[in-house]
């Protein structure tokens, strides 16, 4: 299954709408015979891909199949995988996570047994369900998942003097920080940043990232007074550019998820990331903090603020090094109110 979850994330950041989902077959005596992943909506699942991939289609009789993800019970873009595993004669199929789907969840599995096989579900689930953390959200509740992301010193700001540029990271967190970019499906801003920054918002020197899919641009405003020059409206990628006027943040997400994007990343500025925290819509943080005291009013975020019995809590933090920074990634727990 670690292999299989191996080939899983080959597929991160590629797949949207859809899982990333990995496979692997194995001979009843334990050989590799193929393994296989999920290249993007419309393509083979992995389960076919690893089923194509065999040295010739009668090796799957017998053998075991390991999916990260139940398989497929109905037909969308492509047949259900469970008919291809069940013509292909797998003796057992052992599987990760199952189809969040509250309509699919466990469907998938109970064909297999009704047709004789043996199934073995949950085996490294955990690891399995993180993988796909924007889908699972999107897929139950229509929304995506947020993530809010932010570059800020040691005592929370985000902005040098004009004379000192623009960076406080290091050129390391800042690849990182492309990295991230490329497994989402938007980045939103607000039109302050847009017009103080002019940001491109693209995914830049990502090694194995495909640069045809680039994110979604997302810019929120209230006048709709936007420079027309900005990069976000002129590049190549001016059409993947959406700009919503007089919406609210609640209002945006929803509507982006009946879009088909499962994965928003905030990136600014002050008054969005608040206005993100207030209405508790953020589900994880990536913050990349310098080694800088810097001063001055312009704080990472804004909004209304909460009493410290209802600020939102970071659980499952994780800290790494990168250069002379932090980075903290985490996923947000907003109390009861």
């Amino acid at each position: 299954m670690r292999l299989a979850l191996r080939e899983a994330r080959r597929g991160v950041g590629r797949t949207s709408p859809n899982p990333a989902v990995g496979a692997v077959i194995l001979s009843r005596a334990g050989k590799l015979l193929a393994k296989g992943w999920h290249r993007a909506a419309g393509c083979p699942h992995a389960e076919i891909e690893a089923i194509r991939h065999l040295a010739r289609p009668g090796l799957a009789r017998g053998a075991s199949l390991y999916v990260t993800l139940e398989p497929c019970s109905t037909h969308g873009r492509t047949p259900p995988c469970v008919d291809a595993i069940i013509a292909a004669g797998f003796a057992r199929v052992i599987v990760a996570a199952i189809d969040p789907n509250p309509s699919h969840a466990g469907r998938g599995l109970a064909q297999l047994r009704a047709a004789g096989i043996e199934v073995t579900p949950g085996i490294l689930a955990t690891e399995a369900t993180a993988l796909n953390r924007p889908f699972n959200k999107w897929i139950v509740t229509g929304l995506p998942l947020v993530i809010a992301k932010c570059a800020l010193s040691l005592d929370a700001r985000i902005t040098r003097l004009p004379s000192e540029g623009p960076w406080l990271t290091s050129e390391r967190s800042r690849a990182d920080a492309h990295r991230l970019r490329s497994q989402v499906d938007a980045i939103l801003i607000g039109a302050g940043t847009l017009r103080a920054d002019n940001p491109r918002l693209t995914v830049r020197g990502v090694h194995g990232a495909l640069a045809a899919r680039q994110p979604w641009r997302i810019v929120l405003t209230r006048t709709g007074l936007l420079p027309a020059s900005a990069h976000l409206f002129t590049d190549q990628h001016r059409a993947r550019t959406l700009v919503y006027k007089k919406r609210t943040l609640p209002w945006v997400l929803r509507d982006l998820g009946r879009r088909g994007i499962t994965s928003v990343l905030i990136e600014g500025g002050t008054q969005i990331l608040g206005q993100a925290f207030d209405r508790r819509l953020v589900d994880r943080v990536h913050f990349y903090i310098a080694p800088l005291l810097l001063g001055g009013p312009k704080l990472a975020i804004g909004g209304q603020g909460f009493s410290s019995r209802k600020a939102p809590i970071i659980t499952n933090p994780i800290y790494r090094r990168i250069a002379n920074d932090l980075l903290l990634t985490g996923d947000v727990l907003y109390p009861s109110q």
